[in-house]
């Protein structure tokens, strides 16, 4: 499950607006690479929706099934705000619906086998 936390308003090429939902997944346990020792944290993404700010307003608290989770991209810069160091990333984060998540647990991608 994900709770729908926020909302952002984005504005595209054109000069119009569209929302996107801010959702968090659940708590999950990570070693810092720094200290080694463990911490928590919650993965957060925005979701691209067609409701105006009032709807998302609304649907704050909500929770929604899915899951928050790590994907290879093609590689982007990507400033940390806390230090203004700028590194690259080869991933990031996407939500998942159940049934998404179903379909890509348990189809094997097709191989070329010579």
């Amino acid at each position: 499950m994900v709770k729908i936390v926020g909302f952002k308003t984005f504005e595209r090429k054109d000069g119009s607006e569209f929302c996107a939902l801010i959702v968090q997944g659940g708590i999950e346990a990570v070693k810092s690479k720094e200290t080694g020792k463990t911490y928590f944290t919650a993965r957060k993404v925005n979701v691209g929706c067609t409701f105006d700010e009032e709807m998302c307003e609304s649907l704050i608290g909500s929770d929604f099934p899915g899951s928050i989770q790590k994907v290879e991209v093609e590689a982007y810069e990507y400033v940390i705000e806390e230090t203004g160091e700028m590194i690259t990333l080869t991933h990031s984060y996407e939500y998942v619906s159940e049934e998404d998540n179903v379909v890509k647990s348990n189809v094997v991608e097709k191989e070329l086998v010579l």
